[in-house]
């Protein structure tokens, strides 16, 4: 028997899929590091009810996806840009690594905190946008 929880999640796993399946590459990007900052903030809870196998699948996933982003850099045409977020995700990985150990809250604030700056500068570049003002008015 299928409960209220199980379905709830089939339709959010649909919708997930779903705004996959429609994403351009840019909003692939916005959508991991969404994705990230929200499997820290459910190891932040898990912590807070004492389900640690939950914490650590939560953790798990968050590697998981920031191992994705890090892979997806392109190394050649990003530059320093991609060298300091090479670097960013290799230090997130660290973190998320004591976050899990240490069963710490501390690193998994820091990681959603600084995906979080990630995840603003990337939507703020988001292809399409307007570009920004020099403050002279016509």
């Amino acid at each position: 028997m299928h409960s209220a929880r199980n379905y709830a999640n089939q339709y959010r796993q649909t919708s997930v899929n779903s705004a996959v399946l429609d994403a351009s590459p840019h909003q692939l990007v916005a959508l991991m590091l969404a994705g990230a900052r929200e499997r820290a903030r459910l190891a932040i809870a898990c912590l807070e009810r004492g389900d640690l196998p939950r914490k650590s699948q939560a953790i798990s996933d968050a590697s998981a996806i920031i191992g994705g982003l890090n892979g997806a850099l392109d190394m050649k045409a990003g530059g320093e840009i991609a060298d300091g977020l090479q670097a960013l995700y290799d230090y997130a990985q660290r973190r998320l690594l004591e976050a899990n150990i240490g069963n710490d809250r501390a690193p998994l604030e820091e990681i959603d905190s600084l995906l979080g700056d990630i995840e603003s500068a990337w939507c703020a570049i988001a292809p399409g946008q307007p570009a920004a003002t020099t403050g002279t008015q016509q």
